[in-house]
């Protein structure tokens, strides 16, 4: 049995470690190039993984929701897909509304799971009646495009409609400084999900991708911002192509695909994207660097 004091201690440190990973964009993390100050987020994460571990183990049920989330979210080293969905489950079970929503995309999306889109339906269903902003977006999503249901736009843009209530401005007030930059960024989400429904060009794709990733009016969501790079890129969107070759380069939600992100990154900066371009130009670079040291 653990110590009283150090059961304490341990939960001081879980909430100093998730108000700093909170406050920091993990895709900006990647980016860092002192590798000692990555060398000190990457020990603050492992550490969290283990603490989180800890927590999750005795029951504590938001934790295991977190902890599914790290699994899905982590590093090559970290990342467990099957950890992931199996930790959602556990924090479903005990009624956690995030974690419906989170389980709801692996279900949606066959993320280490079979894909059974009317069981990703129920989640979200359950989630948006528990009052989670993200489950309304995605319950609209499903409606107006059909996933585990029938098509009915009335009722998605009802659902984006809502997103501006009082709860979910109450929700992101411990993310955002102030009222006014909430309710800004709630209607540009309703915006953006509306013009996709109307006409799913790659550039609304892209911006709702954004969106998810950097958590701009909704709780920040990495599986739905790949989902949405996706369709962007598959569309032809050149910054979609770059988005989503960084995510297989770095292995975020995917597994780390090399081939696959420099083809998409070689298209990406063919068609203009400077981001692409750096990251070819470093990499080759580096390899340069490479064979003269084994000259």
């Amino acid at each position: 049995m653990l110590n009283v004091n150090l059961v304490i201690v341990m939960k001081q440190e879980l909430v100093l470690k998730l108000t700093i990973l909170r406050r920091l964009n993990y895709i900006k993390l990647l980016q860092i190039k002192d590798h000692v100050l990555h060398k000190v987020i990457l020990e603050i994460y492992m550490k969290m993984v283990k603490l989180y571990k800890i927590a999750a183990d005795k029951g504590s049920i938001n934790v295991q929701n977190n902890l599914g989330i790290l699994y899905l979210w982590g590093n090559e080293a970290e990342k467990d897909l099957e950890k992931a969905v199996y930790w959602l489950q556990k924090a479903t079970e005990n009624g956690v509304e995030f974690a419906y929503d989170n389980l709801g995309i692996c279900y949606e999306l066959g993320i280490s799971v079979n894909k059974n889109e009317t069981k990703a339906f129920e989640l979200y269903k359950k989630s948006a009646e528990k009052g989670y902003l993200n489950a309304k977006l995605s319950l609209g999503y499903c409606y107006i495009k059909g996933i585990g249901t029938k098509i009915d736009k009335e009722k998605g843009f009802e659902l984006y409609d809502k997103i501006t209530e009082k709860e979910n401005i109450e929700f992101l007030k411990s993310i955002y400084d102030n009222e006014e930059n909430i309710i800004s960024d709630l209607n540009l989400v309703n915006y953006f999900h509306k013009k996709s429904a109307e006409n799913d060009n790659n550039f609304v794709l892209y911006e709702l991708g954004n969106i998810y990733e950097i958590g701009k009016g909704v709780n920040k969501n990495l599986i739905r911002a790949f989902d949405y790079y996706k369709q962007a890129a598959d569309k032809g969107c050149v910054n979609g192509k770059y988005k989503l070759g960084y995510y297989f380069l770095h292995g975020i939600i995917v597994d780390i695909d090399k081939e696959k992100a420099f083809m998409l990154l070689k298209e990406s900066a063919e068609g203009g994207n400077d981001d692409a371009k750096k990251i070819l130009a470093q990499y080759e670079q580096d390899e340069g660097i490479e064979k003269e040291i084994d000259s």
